[in-house]
């Protein structure tokens, strides 16, 4: 299997190449290069695909081996648009790692953005300065998650939310809330149901949602779905539930 890397100055390189009369080359740098170097030990004549994040992705055989610079011969360039509609987690903070055990899994399951939620039972609790450095941290591991399953779009981890911005963008989105006492089930919706914007996947903490958040959410035209007879941990509710919503999209 090629390797998979991602470099954020791709795009400016491709075009620079694109329209270059020379044979196009781009390069990895920065710390995914030394990983390739030192860590992978890449070699020239293997194969790599380089990724930005926004849908590039280039495929390549290895030109040159630097400590810190990897050059690689340019074979096929592909552009994915962002899937519509996108699915969103919402995921409530969490004790001890589940909360990014969250992330990593739904990264790996395709989702497309995954927001912080500081529920009202969620024993961890973000200050401020805790809620800058957790953020960067859960967009760590979602950069990493997006190498390990070759994704063409990395998925972006958005800012510290409240129920109250939560309902407020029920508006424009389709919001479901994990619930194991809803009537409906997730697996009933369809790709109508599911409309062609943004979907909101709302995942409780180890207590679940508060009444008053899940009553706020629901007036604000949320829908209350359930996975399955069994209640799931906070870490594994909100992959699972992305795993239904890919096949029902067709991304599966």
């Amino acid at each position: 299997m090629a390797h998979f890397y991602l470099d954020d100055s791709l795009a400016a390189q491709v075009a620079a190449a694109e329209g270059s009369s020379t044979a196009s080359v781009v390069h990895l740098r920065g710390p995914d290069a030394r990983h390739a170097t030192t860590v992978a030990r890449v070699r020239v004549g293997e194969h790599l695909r380089l990724g930005d994040g926004a849908g590039l992705v280039v495929h390549g055989v290895v030109a040159a081996v630097e400590p810190g610079d990897v050059a690689l011969a340019v074979e096929r360039v592909e552009r994915y648009e962002r899937p519509r509609p996108s699915i969103h987690l919402v995921q409530a903070l969490a004790k001890g790692d589940r909360d990014e055990l969250a992330v990593q899994a739904a990264t790996e399951l395709d989702v497309d953005g995954v927001i912080p939620w500081q529920a009202a039972r969620s024993v961890s609790r973000w200050d401020a300065a805790k809620a800058v450095k957790n953020r960067e941290r859960w967009q760590t591991i979602a950069r990493e998650a997006t190498k390990q399953s070759m994704r063409a779009w990395m998925p972006v981890i958005e800012p510290l939310a409240t129920t109250a911005q939560l309902t407020a963008r029920a508006a424009e989105s389709t919001v479901l809330v994990l619930d194991p006492t809803a009537e409906h089930a997730l697996t009933s919706l369809t790709p109508h149901d599911l409309g062609h914007g943004d979907v909101l996947l709302v995942v409780g903490p180890e207590g679940g949602i508060a009444p008053e958040e899940r009553d706020a959410l629901v007036a604000a035209r949320a829908r209350c779905v359930r996975l399955g007879s069994s209640v799931l941990r906070t870490s594994t509710a909100g992959p699972a539930a992305i795993a239904v919503l890919a096949a029902t999209l067709g991304r599966w």
